[in-house]
């Protein structure tokens, strides 16, 4: 993958080898000034998560004391899911949890009750809204910024399963994040990234923990091995209902973050991304492709979605007490259900 080239005097190259000074983005030249180049005060107000993952209600009330770790500020997602044990546990989240968002992601707020605020998830399309995913979250979750705009900046994206983010001192441990969380780059120095955090505070990433580019255009359009590669690395992770992040996946949160990491932006739901794409048959799958279920034999509402890996089989987050795994499309449970398939790379 291409990331962001520098134009630097030869000595500049080997002051920033040493990791002597920063390079500041946007910029032709360095300096050892923060300055953020590519930013800009504006007075547009907006909101966004300032969790590594929020999860969204249907409605306030409804969490049990087990949930305790994904409701705070800071939230953790390992004791949450870990406390989680039984497929009881997990299955009750079903029809009461909507959607996930990710550290920095933006949001509109719609309304506020008490400790709690309900927003749409900018970016997660769905006929649910035309502002976003909608979903009930603590207010305590949800910082709101309006002086400083960084959407000119390049713009860095988490590649592996999890990464930290470090404050200035690039040794004690922030937050850690999930796999295709984004963040505007603001400086590089030695194997370092600075970036801007929703709580508005510069903070540092590990390059090898990320992937860089100038604009979200600028991201290689993947192939279908390299979508099948992408989810592969998630295999044995446990199915999580409205998960969409590397601490757990429902099927289509599975799917549409596969596809987000490349910068294909599918809708949320499978019923929703069932109408996207371009209708395949099965005797013409493509590695990549995704392949949908319904009830009454394929014919009712879709409730599964699959990707397509070649050789007769698929990979899916497939329910409650299981993991994302890879079975043959053949399985009878499935086969039965098949309701068609979708292709949205060229």
């Amino acid at each position: 993958m291409s990331k962001k080239s520098w134009s630097l005097s030869l000595l500049s190259v080997l002051l920033l080898y040493i990791g002597l000074i920063p390079t500041v983005y946007g910029a032709s030249t360095t300096s050892t000034s923060s300055t953020d180049l590519c930013s800009a005060t504006t007075k547009v107000r907006k909101h966004y998560i300032n969790v590594s993952v929020a999860t969204l209600w249907k409605q306030p009330g409804l969490e049990r004391a087990i949930d305790a770790p994904s409701l705070s500020n800071p939230v953790d997602m390992k004791k949450w899911t870990s406390a989680m044990s039984s497929v009881t546990q997990r299955r009750w989240l079903t029809g009461k949890t909507e959607t996930q968002a990710l550290y920095g992601q933006e949001v509109r707020m719609l309304q506020v009750k008490g400790e709690w605020a309900q927003v749409a998830v900018v970016g997660q399309s769905t006929p649910k809204s035309k502002y976003g995913y909608p979903g009930w979250l603590p207010k305590a979750q949800v910082s709101t910024l309006s002086t400083i705009d960084y959407s000119k900046c390049p713009i860095a994206i988490v590649s592996a399963k999890t990464a930290y983010v470090y404050k200035a001192d690039q040794t004690t441990k922030s937050v850690e994040v999930s796999f295709n969380t984004r963040f505007p780059v603001i400086a590089q120095a030695g194997n370092w990234i600075q970036v801007w955090t929703p709580n508005e505070n510069k903070a540092w990433m590990k390059q090898s923990d990320v992937v860089v580019y100038d604009s979200l255009q600028d991201i290689p359009k993947p192939t279908g091995a390299d979508l099948v590669a992408t989810g592969k690395q998630f295999l044995g992770l446990p199915y999580l209902w409205a998960g969409i992040s590397a601490y757990g996946f429902d099927c289509s949160g599975f799917t549409s973050t596969v596809y987000g990491y490349y910068g294909i932006a599918l809708p949320r739901d499978a019923s929703a991304q069932i109408k996207e794409g371009k209708a395949v048959s099965w005797n013409d799958l493509q590695p990549g492709d995704l392949m949908f279920f319904a009830t009454n034999n394929g014919k009712g509402s879709v409730h599964h979605v699959s990707m397509y890996i070649g050789n007769g089989q698929m990979m899916h987050s497939p329910k409650a007490g299981k993991t994302v795994e890879i079975i043959s499309i053949n399985t009878s449970a499935y086969a039965k259900e098949f309701a068609g398939a979708r292709r949205y790379l060229d």
